[in-house]
This record gives structure tokens, sequence and C-alpha cells, in this order.
């Protein structure tokens, strides 16, 4: 079973639509897999889009009545995939965000990279369609303000937050039901996440892909400055250690649509 794990916040206008894209990607590539939705308490028209989506798709929604967070919301979903799996070394949890950023048509490569040994796949971003220099150069340096915190061999792009994991490796990396395991919040916690996973993860490998900020309906709600000292912060409370060389990474790339720009 792979497990489809997507956070959202006030998302109305794209996710359903990406429900139903990873349906059409799944027709052309089966699997047997399960939506999971985290509902973080939207305000918007995100209720009332994704209850239709339930009676036609394998579509398990999580609704918050108060805003949990991103983190909080990321961990919830990957902790009931793990809760509904009885096979986690084979089955897998795939993360994508709701606003068209990750493209679904990624999706058969990650799951391929897992059946063929991988425990960990991580994306490496190419940005398309983003206007903001200050966004541009978040992303490029976001690693580096948290280089004494969060460290995996191979892995550059700790940020995206597109990522494949053997459900085995997130059993062994959530060993403590009761207690959270992320400590940050935002971009960090994406990065804390893969640094906590890349400890168990006796393979890792990153897919490159392009990451689309063109086709999101709504502006952006990050703010280069504010972000930028968010993760530095986090990056001072946070120090996860290095995992062996064993872990390193091997890439593989995947051609860039026409248009997408490093």
């Amino acid at each position: 079973m792979i497990y489809l794990c997507i956070p959202s916040h006030n998302e109305g206008p794209t996710v359903g639509l990406l429900l139903w894209k990873i349906r059409k990607v799944f027709e052309e590539f089966p699997r047997e897999y399960h939506l999971l939705v985290g509902d973080d308490a939207s305000t918007d028209e995100t209720t009332e889009i994704l209850r239709p989506y339930a009676k036609v798709l394998p579509l398990t929604i999580l609704r918050t009545s108060e805003r949990k967070g991103y983190a909080r919301t990321v961990e919830s979903l990957l902790r009931l995939a793990l809760e509904r799996s009885d096979r986690p070394k084979r089955d897998s949890a795939i993360l994508l965000h709701a606003d068209f950023t990750h493209g679904p048509q990624f999706i058969p490569e990650l799951v391929r990279r897992l059946e063929s040994g991988a425990d960990l796949v991580v994306t490496q971003a190419i940005l398309a369609g983003v206007s903001s220099r200050g966004y541009r150069l978040l992303r490029r340096y976001a690693p580096l303000l948290l280089r004494r915190s969060v460290r995996v061999p191979g892995v550059s792009d700790l940020v995206s937050g597109f990522v494949a994991f053997r459900l085995m490796t997130l059993r062994n990396a959530f060993r403590t039901p009761a207690t959270a395991i992320l400590t940050t919040d935002g971009w960090a916690a994406n990065a804390e996440l893969i640094g906590r996973a890349a400890q168990h993860a006796r393979r890792i490998e990153t897919v490159e892909t392009v990451e689309r900020h063109d086709l999101r309906p709504r502006p952006t709600r990050v703010r280069p400055w504010l972000a930028a000292k968010a993760i530095w912060q986090a990056g001072r409370h946070l120090r996860l250690p290095t995992p062996p060389p064993t872990s390193s990474a091997r890439s593989t790339k995947e051609a860039a649509p026409e248009g997408a720009t490093p």
C-alpha cells in the first residue's frame, strides 16, 4: 500500500484537483494506494470540496477544528499511515503539498526507487514560475542555515517537503507513540523529518523534480526574511546526528519539462 499524505490549510482551489490528478497517475501506474488528507482547520471551502471526493476515491480526511500547524499535521498523517499498515517493510508513505507545487507525475519514480530497495527518497527541486528573487535565495540557502543541525550526505534539498518513505523507516523513527518527534515547524520541519528518518534508512536516494509555483492560484505565503529567521532559530535548538556513510544518497535525475528553470 502507498499512502499519499497531503497536509492542507485553505487549499480549496487545488486540493480536490490534486486528488483527481493522483487518481489519473495511478490509473496508468497500477499500485494499491490510499489518500490521507490533513485538513488543518481550513476556513475556506476545503471541507466542502473534499466531502464528495471521499465517496469516489480511497480517501481518509483528518479534520481539525483548531489549527495545529504544518508539522503536527504532517506527523499525524504519517502516524496514521503507520497505524493502517500491517506490512511496514513493503508499504510506503509519500508526503506532498496540496497547492500544486509538487507534481503527481513524479510519484511513479519515487515509488520505483522504493521498490528497488531505497528506504528514503528525497526530491531535489528545480524551481519553475518563481518571480521572487528572495524566495529563490531562500530555497538555495535554507539548507545552509540548518547545516549545523541537520546533515544528510548526498541530500542538498532538505526543505521541499516532497519525500517518500518506506514505512519501516518511519516506524523506527517514530518509536515513542505519545511523543511528537518533530520539534520544529515549516521548512525546518521538513529537514528535521528527513534527518530523523535518515538515521534509520539503509539506502537513501534523491530524485530531481520540478517544483511549480505558477500553477498555484494564490500568492505564496512565504515571507523570505521571516522564513529565513525562523529556519535559523530552529537550527539553533535542533541537533541531529549525521547518518553513517552507508546511508549516502544516490541521485536520479528526471527530465525537466520545458520552461522549468533552476
